[in-house]
């Protein structure tokens, strides 16, 4: 997608969008020329296919240009995902571990991605009484 904030990207025609994950998206691993991509996700287009994103890192590593070839191996992520550890233990504290699992996986996911991308251990924890407090009201994670 050319101009400023543009995205480079991969069409991907071998998956179909995934009902249970936010827009259809489908979490995959696999590689780009070699270079090993953690779990990631594929993501929806307007006309019903799936793209997988080529961040700049990735096409530096591997000396690729917007329109040049590469290979793309790919496979369905099915691991079950696991609530890390001190997550868990914090709210099974607080007596809301039940409910925090009672959300879906990728909710379960992109709760603890974002509690977990805070820089500082500070912001960690206000993320994670902020999610305490939602689950104690019935509220969204995400």
């Amino acid at each position: 997608m050319p101009g400023k904030g543009g995205w480079t990207y991969a069409r991907i025609e071998d998956f179909e969008r995934d009902k249970d994950r936010p827009f259809g998206m489908v979490r995959v691993k696999g590689s780009i020329d070699g270079y090993e991509l953690d779990t990631c996700s594929i993501m929806p287009m307007g006309d019903g296919g799936l793209f997988l994103p080529v961040r700049a890192e990735i096409r530096k590593a591997i000396k690729k240009e917007e329109g040049d070839h590469v290979h793309i191996i790919l496979y369905k992520d099915d691991a079950p995902y696991k609530v890390p550890e001190a997550l868990q233990q914090r709210l099974e504290a607080e007596n809301v571990y039940v409910r925090f699992l009672k959300h879906k996986p990728w909710q379960q996911a992109m709760c603890a991605k974002w509690i977990y991308s805070a820089k500082r251990p500070e912001t960690v924890n206000k993320r994670i009484i902020k999610t305490i407090y939602r689950l104690q009201r019935n509220e969204s994670i995400i």
